[in-house]
């Protein structure tokens, strides 16, 4: 895709998306997930995109992040047009400005919870890494539970080492995937907590997909997506077309 034909994006926003719809290819056919999806959100603001199963948000969630690239139409991540990008300059950039929560937490489990959020930071070649994943760790409540491995570890605990270790590289965008998805409803309300702390206290910008209306409605920005096409909700519960 040619790049110098594109838009210069602006400085205030993390994110944005414009025209951008992804299909699959079945064969003899194409699945059309999203459909000309424009989407800007902005430096330190916090977003939830909210849908069915099926609906296409975790697939525009790995585009927003440039995990894959669209089929057509553009994403601007901090500035980086994502489609001008080899896959190893994507990774480098992933692995310095983003971070990410999965709903199924990704720890690897012969590590222990210190491990596991020292990992990034040794990897990105950053120093210090015991003494920030020990304050991390016990930013998110886990002091006691450092030396643990992931199967000692509840579902909650285990979340929040994901949480510590997404913050590992201080990221400037977090993508959460059903980040309270696996939880019991008191685990999550806590998540959900944490999560908007840290967007709030560390500025970094936040985007979760999820299910749960009442954690979307704790964000900034509510977005909906049906059948691949994405809205806005706005406050006085009417829906727009996201710009």
């Amino acid at each position: 895709m040619s790049t110098d034909r594109q838009p210069n994006p602006s400085n205030d926003f993390m994110i944005e998306v414009q025209n951008l719809s992804h299909s699959v290819d079945l064969g003899t056919d194409s699945l059309t997930i999203l459909q000309q999806v424009n989407l800007s959100i902005g430096k330190g603001e916090s977003a939830a995109i909210v849908g069915r199963s099926g609906s296409g948000k975790t697939t525009l969630l790995g585009l927003l992040a440039g995990l894959d690239l669209p089929t057509s139409g553009t994403v601007h991540l901090d500035g980086h047009l994502i489609s001008a990008l080899s896959e190893d300059e994507r990774a480098s950039l992933r692995s310095r400005r983003v971070g990410f929560v999965f709903q199924s937490f990704q720890l690897l489990p012969t590590l222990s919870a210190i491990e596991n959020v020292m990992l990034p930071i040794e990897l990105a070649g950053l120093p210090d890494a015991r003494s920030k994943a020990e304050g991390l760790l016990d930013r998110v409540g886990l002091a006691e539970r450092m030396q643990h491995t992931p199967r000692q570890l509840s579902g909650g605990e285990q979340q929040r080492v994901a949480i510590a270790r997404a913050f590992a590289v201080d990221p400037q965008v977090l993508f959460a995937d059903e980040p309270t998805g696996n939880l019991d409803t008191r685990t999550g309300e806590a998540i959900t907590e944490l999560l908007m702390t840290l967007n709030r206290e560390q500025g970094t910008t936040l985007v979760m997909v999820t299910h749960d209306q009442q954690l979307a409605d704790r964000c900034q920005r509510h977005f909906v997506i049906e059948a691949g096409v994405l809205h806005e909700k706005q406050s006085d519960k009417q829906t727009v077309t996201a710009a």
